[in-house]
């Protein structure tokens, strides 16, 4: 009997951690190469990375209309874009969520947010939810920055906007804005990685 309940917590020790790895290694690390989408934008048109010839690299946001956390970034996702996209970085939006459990970030509701926000940068629906787990976000909002090279579109980092959904004002921590900069400078980016702070992403 002993034996027998020594062999079953053995078995459950195991297994926590077969699962544990196995969620942990989910998704893109820093470092590797991200592949390309094709994702229908709120215009109608489908988008794809490769659509961009002289972009440097991106800033893929995995975001949405319903979250708190991701409206209390909206204007600071606006600001991104308007920034770096003419440096070579621009922002592109995608919403992950299933629809039919959040009804209000579907299509047409993401025109509408786009337009009444003013979006200046693509909001793009990953229908059938299949890219957010390539990526492996988990959180909206969710941010994976790229950088092109000869190889591909590597991710140089992933995780948070900044250390501060509340207040813009009071972030200490730019952490987007440090990495972009320190791609366009041709440094190391200090921080690669960040923890996100959000909603789950709706499945």
């Amino acid at each position: 009997m002993k034996t027998l309940k020594t062999t079953f917590v053995l078995l459950a020790v195991m297994s926590f951690f077969a699962f544990t790895i196995q969620t942990e290694d989910a998704g893109y690390k820093v470092g590797d190469m991200a592949t390309d989408f094709s994702l229908e934008n709120i215009d109608g048109s489908m988008v794809s990375l490769k659509d961009y010839k002289d972009a440097k690299g991106f800033i893929v946001i995995f975001t949405c209309n319903t979250c708190p956390y991701a409206v209390a970034y909206e204007d600071r996702i606006i600001a991104l874009d308007k920034k770096y996209a003419q440096k070579g970085y621009p922002v592109i939006a995608i919403m992950p969520n299933n629809t039919t459990v959040k009804p209000d970030d579907n299509m047409e509701a993401m025109k509408a947010r786009a337009k009444a926000k003013g979006f200046t940068f693509p909001y793009l629906l990953d229908k059938g939810q299949k890219i957010y787990p390539q990526y492996g976000a988990t959180k909206t909002p969710h941010v994976y920055i790229l950088q092109k090279t000869s190889d591909g579109n590597q991710v140089k980092y992933i995780g948070a906007i900044d250390d501060n959904y509340q207040d813009a004002e009071a972030v200490n921590q730019k952490y987007v804005e440090d990495a972009v900069d320190a791609l366009l400078a041709g440094k190391a980016i200090k921080e690669t990685q960040t923890r996100a702070i959000g909603c789950s992403i709706k499945v």
